[in-house]
């Protein structure tokens, strides 16, 4: 979805070309990267549609996109973090405690002082557990913002808070028959909701595409996007200029748990249980998917379209080198030559551009000088102090 907002340059990028505007700069940088991600898509579909002919099959291909549009929300949430300059470890031990609670609101709940057990309604469920992934996002964010801790200690130390308190809601037991609910009870439905193909897709694919709409319109057509994209690109310039920086750094949060607690009810829906390692490295998926999409691990540069390429990127790499029987080991080893190789690709453009901006400035500079020594005008020199 393009967009006519400027927005500042990201912190360490090179100047805009003479009569070329910040947000043009921007934007024309961010469709290479994107291009090259969509290219790295159709070199690996070619590549292991060749190798298999089962690659391209309708249930493959459905497998494919349901794995995907786990991945792909999480990384949705872990954008607006990375935008604004900081990370999520949290994401995946959010979605595995999201799922637990779940599970444990389906086996019921005590009432304290009385014999009684409470069977909530399936969507009072679905909230309550979204919830508490929210909660998690907030206690992130209100860490970060008030206190002026480092993201990747909290929200590491918060990886292990929330994978701790799943295991202990599970006590080493996995959740299964319970989930399906009971119809006296009211309960029941579950399944027929969170596992439903609607048209032919996985609930998950549509989850993830409404996910994506609204993401890419709050960032693009809302003064929260250009808040976003401020503060990560310079956080003291964009204070200065009013802009709600604290407020910003407790919402992406929010919403990236909110991002987790989504992906961690769909996901007991697809395996029909409730585990405690459910969610395990969805973080890193997420952080890989961002990156690999585009966007600029230290704030201000990024979309929602490259996010959703690179969430495919990883996800027909990671089933291609299944389906051709790559040893799982090597499967990882590749998986993150891969990430490494996008972000040394950008990494590398971007130097070339400072360097040809930087050489172009020169040129201009020697071309003026000349000009005025040729006209009979000094060169200019600062006042005498």
């Amino acid at each position: 979805m393009s967009t006519t907002t400027t927005r500042p340059a990201p912190a360490g990028s090179a100047p805009a070309p003479k009569g070329t505007s910040p947000a043009r700069s921007i934007n024309l940088n961010s469709i290479l990267v994107e291009g090259r991600a969509l290219i790295a898509l159709i070199l690996i579909i070619a590549i292991f549609a060749i190798l298999s002919d089962n690659y391209l099959s309708t249930g493959n291909l459905t497998t494919i996109t349901k794995q995907v549009a786990f991945n792909a929300i999480v990384a949705l949430g872990m954008l607006l973090v990375i935008l604004n300059g900081g990370i999520d470890l949290s994401v995946g031990s959010t979605v595995g405690l999201t799922g637990a609670v779940a599970g444990n609101l389906f086996r019921g709940v005590h009432v304290p002082f009385t014999d009684s057990t409470m069977f909530p309604s399936v969507w009072v469920i679905v909230v309550i557990s979204i919830g508490i992934g929210m909660l998690v996002g907030l206690a992130n964010g209100l860490l970060i913002a008030k206190l002026n801790l480092a993201p990747f200690i909290v929200t590491l130390g918060m990886l292990y808070v929330a994978r701790g308190l799943t295991e202990v809601l599970l006590n080493g037991q996995n959740i299964t028959n319970e989930l399906s609910g009971q119809e006296g009870l009211g309960n029941t439905g579950f399944f027929d909701v969170f596992a439903s193909r609607p048209l032919g897709l996985p609930i998950s694919a549509w989850v993830m595409i409404l996910f994506a709409i609204a993401i890419s319109i709050l960032l693009t057509r809302t003064p929260f996007g250009r808040w976003l994209y401020a503060t990560g690109s310079n956080e003291r310039a964009a204070q200065l200029s009013g802009v709600p920086v604290k407020k910003v750094q407790i919402r992406i949060y929010v919403i990236s748990g909110l991002c987790a607690g989504v992906v961690g009810i769909l996901q007991v829906a697809n395996i029909s249980s409730s585990t405690a390692d459910l969610g395990t490295f969805y973080e890193l998926n997420a952080i890989a998917a961002v990156v690999i999409g585009g966007a600029a691990l230290s704030g201000g540069r990024g979309t929602v379209r490259g996010t959703i390429i690179g969430a495919f990127v990883i996800g027909f790499l990671a089933n291609g080198l299944v389906i051709v029987g790559v040893s799982p080991f090597w499967q990882k080893v590749i998986t993150g030559a891969v990430i490494i190789l996008a972000v040394a690709v950008d990494q590398i453009q971007q130097i070339v551009q400072r360097r040809r901006l930087a050489r172009r400035a020169t040129i201009n500079a020697r071309a003026v000088a000349e000009t005025k020594a040729s006209a009979g005008t000094p060169p200019s020199s600062s006042p005498p102090s």
